[in-house]
């Protein structure tokens, strides 16, 4: 039996113009919550209507810093102790998650930890986006539903290779862009996104392999498939320092490609991240606003998740599939 509990739309301070987006995108008004901070930094969280029996959604990304998690487990404690009825957790962009094992000795799983303390917080369901490891949601005993940016990506592709050059002056054409194209990994833990998004697009498969001598430090060991007068595309789930994007750019580039694009679907874009992609062989790089963009650049193209997260919300809140999304 379809759920009929009447739904609720709350957002957090991380992401207000995707939340909006979200909220007008499923027909819904955004709730009114109050949230500021004390001049010590602390947060205070009110919500300013009833919210009882309700099925509450808190739209909240999480990246640094380190407040919009506590943001996000305040507004889930309140709406607990307000009584609404059932409580997910809408995170675009989960954060911590690169902490997802023990991979040195007397490290933190931080990612472990971010779940026990969502779930402790009270919140029942949690609806995210292209997790860094997808085996993040087996720190979970409360549902987790897990969307993927190739749905917008994809899409974004799609409607541009009918419509023709896009973007700025001097951006290359995408449908001729998808000529002889080659997905790149540009390292081993995204070799199974890649292969996948080159069976859907009918694409050739490389894959660059890098090693890390210290963290947000990249560097190429070699590429494992033929470049040599292709046009690549690399496929990541985020974009920190651009590092890995911006030398593995550089790597395609002096291996003989054509051209070379990016999608990643989180852009973080910390530190020099912008001025490496500027500097980088890279024409055009896809992002999402899973987080804001805090610089923009000629470069780098935003595409809003805001309709798919509105329909994953509309079905969960009657009940429905969300991995029927996914599937051709």
């Amino acid at each position: 039996m379809a759920n009929d509990l009447p739904v609720s739309i709350f957002a957090g301070r991380s992401v207000p113009a995707l939340a909006r987006g979200i909220a007008d995108a499923g027909g819904w008004n955004l709730g009114d919550v109050t949230l500021r901070d004390f001049s010590d930094g602390e947060i205070y969280v009110r919500y300013e209507e009833s919210i009882r029996g309700t099925d509450l959604f808190i739209v909240q990304s999480t990246p640094p810093p380190a407040e919009h998690w506590m943001e996000l487990f305040l507004m889930i404690d309140a709406a607990r102790r307000a009584s609404a009825a059932r409580i997910t957790a809408v995170i675009p962009y989960f954060g911590y998650a690169r902490q997802d094992r023990k991979d040195q000795p007397r490290v933190s799983i931080a990612a472990r930890m971010i779940a026990k303390m969502l779930q402790d917080a009270g919140v029942d369901r949690v609806l995210t986006m292209d997790l860094h490891a997808a085996q993040i949601q087996g720190f979970f005993d409360i549902p987790v539903d897990h969307l993927y940016g190739s749905a917008v990506f994809e899409q974004w592709l799609d409607d541009n290779t009918l419509a023709g050059s896009v973007g700025g002056d001097g951006l290359p054409d995408v449908a001729a862009f998808r000529n002889n194209l080659v997905v790149v990994a540009p390292d081993v833990g995204a070799s199974k996104i890649a292969r996948a998004y080159a069976k859907r697009l009918g694409a050739g498969l490389a894959l660059i392999d890098k090693r890390r001598p210290e963290a947000n430090v990249a560097e190429v060991m070699n590429i494992i498939g033929d470049v040599d007068g292709r046009n690549c595309l690399l496929i990541d789930d985020l974009c920190d320092t651009a590092g890995t994007l911006s030398s593995g750019a550089q790597a395609l580039h002096d291996a003989g490609a054509l051209d070379v694009q990016a999608f990643c679907t989180h852009p973080l874009l910390s530190g020099p991240a912008v001025d490496r992609i500027e500097a980088s062989p890279l024409s055009r790089v896809i992002v999402t606003d899973s987080v804001p963009l805090q610089r923009a650049s000629d470069k780098i193209e935003v595409i809003s998740v805001a309709p798919l997260f509105a329909e994953s919300i509309t079905r969960i809140g009657s009940d429905e599939s969300i991995s029927t999304l996914f599937v051709d």
